[in-house]
């Protein structure tokens, strides 16, 4: 509950970074897009603590959960089919999707679990893809350091925290894009996202079932 209060008690500053910011979401968003079209097309999937509907739309996923209220109000209003849940604990039945996105996993209860439970949902051969601030880039460093109502209970992971823990719960295949290479207030452009990690504050990983 600690993790979704900020996102229902502060919805104009969420949805005001997004404006912002828009060259680097859109950067985020490239990034993500490198690793969606390594997968076939058509494909059945959801995201993961959806917010207000912004990156779903933007990548085309018309289904997803979010645990906050009122960013959930959000994106149902922009036509997206989301439910009250948390990762941890997803209303679906077992292998039902071809992919899960999840983004800012550090906003999660627990990660292990909602790993856990994204192998479970997913089809074998599926794709599990993960979105977040590498806890060893500058960008977690600065939002560490400055704890915003955002950021106030977060928990941030490395990229090899994040490899180990999808591996463990049995997935496979892991590849990295990364992008966010320079201090987000002087991006006034879209970067272009390229593999691997280390360089960017933002990682997405791709691992198979």
């Amino acid at each position: 509950m600690l993790q979704t209060a900020p996102f229902n008690k502060y919805i104009d500053k969420y949805e005001a970074w997004f404006e912002k910011y828009n060259d680097v979401f859109l950067s985020e968003i490239s990034a993500i897009k490198r690793q969606f079209e390594k997968l076939p097309e058509d494909l059945h999937g959801i995201e993961i603590g959806m917010g207000s509907g912004r990156y779903a739309l933007e990548l085309g996923i018309k289904e997803g959960i979010e645990p906050a209220k009122y960013l959930r109000e959000i994106a149902y209003d922009r036509g997206l089919d989301v439910i009250d849940a948390h990762a941890e604990h997803l209303p679906y039945r077992d292998q039902s999707f071809d992919f899960v996105l999840f983004v800012t996993i550090e906003h999660l209860d627990n990660l292990k679990l909602a790993i856990s439970e994204a192998y479970r949902v997913l089809k074998p051969d599926a794709s599990i893809i993960i979105a977040f601030i590498d806890k060893d880039s500058q960008l977690a460093k600065k939002y560490i350091q400055h704890r915003s109502e955002f950021y106030k209970h977060a928990q941030f992971y490395s990229v090899k925290k994040v490899e180990e823990l999808v591996i463990k719960f049995g997935f496979k295949n892991p590849e990295f894009i990364q992008t966010l290479f320079k201090d987000i207030d002087r991006i006034k452009e879209i970067e272009i996202a390229k593999e691997g990690y280390g360089e960017g504050s933002f990682v997405v990983i791709s691992a198979t079932k």
